[in-house]
């Protein structure tokens, strides 16, 4: 199995950096919109640090969904997917290793690149490392979370929509407990609740949102 979930890992990561364009694009999109707001709400410095928690967490969330729609569309297209479900590996193991990849070419650049676009919030450093884990923590369970609905709306006409309308009520709580880590520690209150609460919808997601997303492939081949 391990040997699967590392052939499907690399895989993925080659096929994503043939299509470097794609990997840009969520790039661009989350340097763009973090970067737009402190030129349309002024230079006013409390007014950006009050702001940058839920302004990065909202660009970042945003960024990780605009990438949902490559997660199954190609290898459904081209048959690979078929493959995949008849294959005799467990296709949760599959799963496992897509959203992997996943994370590591649209969640983890946007972890990196976080930390350099606080800069132009103001933020102190230790709201900083805070925002760091925060999306280290969060940013995975939008992978998990986002491949249910990218199962789910496989193949279906207008899947992006609906695939914004299943997961965007989902993605609130980690919304609000990634962005309140950062504002609970620049109140001096201490970011460690919200971040165990990160923590712990990681361990929740990644124990059954893969089996919830290998259901909804086979529903969508058969």
């Amino acid at each position: 199995m391990l040997n699967a979930l590392i052939c499907v890992v690399r895989r993925d990561l080659l096929l994503a950096f043939r299509r470097r364009s794609d990997v840009l694009t969520t790039l661009f999109f989350f340097i763009i919109v973090a970067s737009l707001f402190p030129l349309g709400v002024g230079p006013e410095p409390q007014l950006l640090r009050t702001m940058a928690p839920g302004i990065l967490w909202v660009a970042a969330l945003l960024a990780s969904m605009l990438a949902l729609g490559r997660l199954f569309a190609l290898d459904y297209a081209d048959g690979t997917l078929e493959q995949m479900v008849l294959s005799s590996e467990p296709l949760t193991i599959i799963v496992i290793g897509k959203v992997i990849a996943h994370w590591i070419v649209s969640g983890l650049p946007l972890v990196l690149l976080a930390p350099v676009l606080a800069i132009q919030f103001d933020l102190p450093a230790s709201s900083v490392a805070v925002l760091f884990v925060s999306l280290l923590l969060g940013t995975p369970v939008l992978s998990l979370v986002g491949s249910i609905g990218a199962a789910l709306t496989l193949g279906v006409r207008g899947g992006g929509v609906l695939v914004a309308l299943l997961v965007l009520p989902l993605y609130i709580p980690v919304l609000i407990f990634g962005a309140g880590s950062v504002g609970a520690e620049a109140s001096g209150v201490g970011a460690t609740a919200h971040l165990l609460l990160l923590g712990g919808a990681l361990a929740g997601a990644a124990a059954l949102a893969p089996w919830a997303t290998a259901a909804g492939l086979r529903i969508a081949v058969e």
